[in-house]
């Protein structure tokens, strides 16, 4: 029985995964990536390392407060009005990489 439910979560973090990775990518689609594809007023830009390092370095705590309440020219929340906060950290996540 052990080997079962341990083979049922399993199966589970497999189609939860992707299924989120989607979300995130329709999310930074419809709300993030007119800015951050092309760096407009400053957005660094989606996979720009160097940019993103230092932002990084700030901690994750600073840049989910720069999100929720806007930060330079990014509007408060980043557009994306149905994202939780763990929507935005994982937009971070995908964004700086």
């Amino acid at each position: 029985m052990k080997k079962l439910l341990n083979w049922a979560v399993f199966l589970s973090v497999l189609t939860t995964v992707p299924a989120h990775a989607a979300d995130i990518e329709a999310k930074y689609a419809k709300s993030c990536a007119t800015c951050h594809d092309a760096g407009v007023l400053g957005a660094p830009k989606k996979g720009d390392s160097s940019a993103w390092q230092s932002r990084l370095k700030q901690g994750s705590d600073t840049l989910l407060s720069r999100v929720q309440n806007g930060y330079k020219n990014m509007p408060a929340k980043g557009l994306c009005n149905d994202c939780s906060e763990e929507d935005y950290i994982a937009l971070i996540k995908f964004m700086s990489q």
